[in-house]
């Protein structure tokens, strides 16, 4: 392998542990990521770094400043409330696409999803469930850059779901769970239009119920 392959495959590897990183939010929105300490703490040359930093841009979760630095991904309020929008948009969309292109058996990991996030009892759980549920919907739909743009949509937004869970897991989550599980009937029932409005309203009541939260974009 020459040194070229050698540099992606090792950027690779070193962006798959910084985004499991700024997922779980042991690296916060706005912190910096410093090259010279990826690379002593991957033990590399600052060659991968670099290329696992263009990875993680590409994916929304990074942002770089031409002979500045890398910073994790920050939103404000504006940027929030415009991401959540083509969410809306974008994820009613793909659902529909997807329906017909998902099996019995991925509908049926759907439902035992729904119930898993209705048990669910930490943030944590809920949201890694969470994830899983709604990427899943859109397992059927055929083209790539879809599937592209909603991870991009889910990748910059993390940290401020998790706020929202924080702050209304317990309050409100009865109609999450109650939406989850009318999403799994439309498209058992291979209903795309019901799917579709059922994806956009239940993105749209997180996008308002966040907007109200104005201490998670300080």
């Amino acid at each position: 392998m020459n040194d070229s392959k050698t540099n992606v495959a090792a950027g690779a590897r070193i962006a798959d542990q910084l985004r499991v990183l700024i997922l779980n939010g042991e690296l916060a929105p706005g912190e910096r990521i410093g090259q010279e300490m990826l690379a002593r703490k991957f033990g590399s040359s600052r060659i991968p770094v670099r290329e696992g930093l263009k990875l993680l841009a590409a994916e929304g979760l990074v942002s770089i400043v031409p002979n500045s630095g890398a910073w994790v991904s920050k939103l404000d309020a504006f940027e929030f409330d415009q991401i959540y929008k083509l969410r809306e948009r974008v994820e009613s969309l793909v659902v529909r696409e997807s329906i017909d292109g998902l099996t019995e058996e991925q509908i049926d990991r759907l439902e035992a999803l729904a119930e898993e996030i209705a048990a669910a009892e930490d943030v944590e759980s809920f949201l890694r469930l969470d994830r899983e549920f709604h990427l899943l919907t859109y397992a059927g739909a055929k083209f790539t850059l879809m599937h592209e743009l909603v991870e991009r949509f889910w990748n910059s937004t993390q940290h401020y779901r998790h706020a929202f869970a924080e702050a209304f897991l317990v309050e409100r989550k009865w109609v999450t769970d109650a939406e989850h599980r009318l999403i799994v009937e439309s498209i058992r029932r291979r209903d795309r239009d019901t799917a579709g409005n059922l994806v956009q309203g239940h993105i749209r009541r997180t996008r308002l119920d966040l907007r109200e939260r104005k201490d998670i974009f300080q």
